[in-house]
């Protein structure tokens, strides 16, 4: 078996080819409690720039090419799931923003109030901590080995 045929899936596409309704990346929605707030944590502690907002109900931040919408209890984004099951903050997946000198912003964030989840860990990858937005989604600052 080649390598072209393996890397084929069971419809006959190659892993990695986009299927014909995909169009791209669009961005990460984060659940928030205060829309305004969030615009505010980012804008002013992230350097995100504010992109779009239709408050109370939604606005999207970017930087870099990376697009978080953020979206209150009035949007669409937010309504329950079948069941009734709420989509609210928090939880552990997260986007990961990289930094050159991770001790330095971290001691900026102390500085500002900003609440992390955990502790500067150090891995064979580099080193990591999260901090949370106010409505307590993670954001993982990331400094790479070696930078």
């Amino acid at each position: 078996m080649s390598t072209k045929q393996a890397a084929a899936s069971v419809d006959g596409t190659q892993y990695g080819d986009k299927p014909g309704f995909i169009k791209g990346f669009h961005g990460v929605r984060y659940q928030s409690r205060d829309v305004s707030r969030a615009i505010e944590f980012y804008t002013r502690h992230l350097g995100f720039k504010l992109e779009h907002e239709h408050l109370p109900a939604f606005a999207t931040v970017a930087r870099d090419g990376l697009k978080i919408h953020l979206s209150g209890p009035e949007a669409s984004g937010s309504r329950p799931l079948p069941g009734g099951r709420p989509q609210e903050p928090g939880g552990s997946n997260r986007i990961v923003l990289r930094v050159a000198d991770l001790p330095a912003a971290i001691r900026t964030l102390e500085t500002a109030g900003l609440h992390f989840r955990n502790e500067l860990e150090i891995g064979p990858g580099g080193k990591q901590i999260q901090v949370e937005d106010p409505d307590g989604n993670p954001v993982e600052l990331f400094e790479p080995q070696g930078r």
